[in-house]
């Protein structure tokens, strides 16, 4: 490991590419752009190989010279990263792909991806001083939010939709979170936080308003790289709401290739969203750079109920940039889905991740994909964070 190097270089604007000082806080550009964080890539190829992974430990922070945390003290870990690249040959059968394969994110820490961007965000906090945190959620950043910070010390102050699964609202509120319930959606949630957060004092770790849970989440691109052996996937399926999972695996295969780990063929990165909140979809087939607000969001997926993700440019680049495409998903078919991993491969997807296989079995019918590609589908979260969303199907009648 880089211990006592300084593996940052600076960090960037994502729209207007102005550069800022690293190991300072910062949020957005005076643009309105997203911060990136650039690193000394050529030095680190120098002094870290692929090889050395075989002796790192199974978890995110194997990647840590790649990763803006500069002291390993100030590492607030809960065992997140690593999670299993799953053959789903059941599933693939049932759909007509040979090769599929489910990155099972609902196996992380508070059970989803999002642990991934707060164990990055809340060490840096901690390792910059910040002693208090807010986010606006659609529930399960809130949970890792909370989680990460009772394990830092730091006050979390959280702010969700009042139709927020009940799991995500029980643990913020078990983990010592300040939690206060919005009659609203997410963006709502979002104003709360921009209009009180210079009066109370908290640092906004909203998505993309600060720079380093995508670097947390990029470790997703990281991992499918490592575990199949450095070639990458013909496709990509994720669940898109924020989308900075997304834009992350984007950026990782960027620096993987600048590292000489991987070359430059990329996957089709494919955006999947909800019929009834699509703002990526619409804006990727009116051919537009940015999104509009998508107004009446509503579905069972929670994590895809953004109206307008701040990354919008960002993930609408990369689609382009890999001839990938976005398309949506109707609720019904979410929940016909996410039964239907279930029921064939024993994985128990939150409603994001299902409708993952729904899009798959409509581009492979369509021949945008071929059967014969390999292709993963990111599960972002578990479906025990969902049981209400499931419950309709289930009715309990006694016997």
């Amino acid at each position: 490991m880089l211990t006592f190097m300084p593996n940052v270089s600076h960090l960037e604007c994502s729209l207007c590419a102005q550069r800022f000082e690293a190991n300072q806080i910062h949020n957005l550009c005076s643009c309105g752009g997203a911060l990136l964080v650039r690193y000394h890539l050529d030095a680190i190829r120098e002094l870290w190989t692929r090889d050395s992974l075989a002796q790192a430990k199974p978890d995110l922070w194997r990647y840590w010279p790649v990763l803006p945390v500069t002291k390993r003290e100030s590492i607030v870990s809960l065992g997140e990263g690593m999670t299993p690249l799953i053959e789903t040959k059941r599933l693939g059968a049932a759909v007509g792909a040979n090769d599929l394969w489910v990155k099972d994110e609902g196996l992380n820490p508070t059970g989803s991806f999002k642990a991934r961007g707060m164990t990055a965000a809340i060490s840096m906090a901690r390792e910059l001083g910040i002693t208090k945190i807010a986010v606006p959620s659609a529930g399960n950043a809130a949970s890792a939010a909370a989680a990460y910070s009772a394990a830092a010390g730091i006050e979390a102050h959280i702010f969700m939709p009042m139709d927020v699964p009940q799991a995500n609202f029980i643990e913020c509120k078990a983990l010592g979170a300040h939690v206060t319930l919005v009659n609203g959606l997410i963006s709502d949630c979002a104003k709360i936080v921009t209009e009180r957060k210079d009066r109370e004092g908290w640092f906004d770790v909203s998505t993309l308003k600060e720079p380093y849970r995508i670097e947390g989440k990029k470790t997703m691109g990281y991992e499918v790289a490592e575990q199949f052996e450095w070639e990458l996937p013909d496709a990509i399926f994720y669940p898109t709401g924020g989308g900075v999972g997304l834009i992350g695996m984007w950026k990782a295969f960027d620096e993987l290739e600048t590292l000489g780990w991987i070359d430059s063929k990329r996957p089709k990165m494919i955006a999947v969203q909800a019929a009834g909140c699509q703002p990526i979809v619409r804006a990727f087939e009116r051919g537009d750079q940015s999104a509009e607000f998508w107004q009446g969001a509503s579905t069972v997926a929670a994590g895809l109920r953004v109206p307008k993700p701040l990354g919008d440019k960002l993930i609408l680049d990369a689609l382009r940039a890999s001839r990938g495409t976005a398309i949506a998903i109707d609720d019904e078919e979410i929940i016909d889905s996410g039964i239907e991993l279930a029921s064939l491969e024993g994985i128990f997807a939150a409603p994001e991740g299902a409708a993952c296989i729904a899009a798959l079995r409509k581009l492979l019918a369509n021949g945008f994909l071929k059967p014969s590609e390999r292709i993963v589908i990111y599960n972002t979260g578990s479906g025990l964070k969902y049981l209400e969303t499931y419950a309709q199907r289930y009715p309990r009648d006694a016997v």
